[in-house]
């Protein structure tokens, strides 16, 4: 394996602002323009030429796995964490075993963007540099998203170093995390036990000036409620 070749889709939220849809299904299985939310990210791996992936499971896990058992590529395999509820953070660091020593992708499952040009995760390969950064984001302009109400989460310097945008000086212009990134296993060595947040580590690589970004050619759905649904099928539907 090289970096890349591997991802950890997080699939293991309870969805709550997608009630009542999600009392029923696992927010991932939610379905947009025909297709589950985490079907959507899966075509963006296989895009990339993803060779396995780590999928993990804590509410209606059965669900996830019944999905996962009849995906063919990338091979996958599920984390189960019907234990516990370990959060972004938490949720990785069980399952570092299973995606080994290289740099590898981390993409959430309830949400995805539609890539304009080189698609985002082929950018994201050829802008990491390991000696420069322990993770690298993909960040949007709020103005080319869909579904999505904030003011935006990063700021970017031109060397592509981040900052929290609540910690910038007034007037810079802020983007907003898309859900997916590349990451070092080794930023994991010091994790807490347990759940946690990435924010967490995100902020530890802020202060070493490790975490970068990479601004998205495209668009992005955040598929977060009920209505949000609507809007991204509108979305795709306009934009064919």
């Amino acid at each position: 394996m090289s970096t890349g070749d591997t991802a950890m889709v997080l699939a293991a939220g309870f969805g709550t602002r997608m009630r009542p849809l999600t009392d029923t299904t696992p927010k991932p299985l939610i379905k947009v323009a025909g297709q589950p939310l985490i079907g959507h990210v899966f075509d963006r791996l296989r895009g990339a030429g993803v060779a396995k992936a780590v999928v993990n499971a804590h509410y209606l896990a059965s669900q996830i796995e019944d999905w996962v058992a009849g995906v063919s590529t990338p091979r996958t395999i599920v984390s189960d964490e019907r234990d516990a509820i370990l959060d972004t953070g938490g949720g990785i660091v069980r399952a570092l075993p299973l995606l080994g020593e290289d740099p590898f992708f981390v993409m959430n499952s309830d949400s995805f963007w539609v890539d304009r040009g080189t698609p985002a995760l082929a950018r994201l390969k050829a802008r990491w540099n390991p000696a420069e950064m322990d993770c690298l984001l993909l960040l949007c302009d709020p103005a080319q998203t869909t579904g999505y109400d904030g003011a935006g989460d990063f700021v970017m310097a031109d060397s592509g170093r981040l900052i929290r945008r609540k910690l910038a000086p007034p007037g810079s212009k802020a983007l907003a995390y898309i859900g997916g990134y590349l990451v070092k296993p080794s930023l994991f060595a010091q994790a807490p036990p347990g759940a946690f947040s990435m924010n967490l580590l995100w902020d530890q690589a802020i202060a070493q000036g490790r975490l970068a970004g990479l601004a998205h050619e495209g668009h992005w759905l955040h598929v977060g409620t009920p209505e949000a649904i609507a809007e991204a099928e509108t979305y795709l539907k306009r934009t064919g």
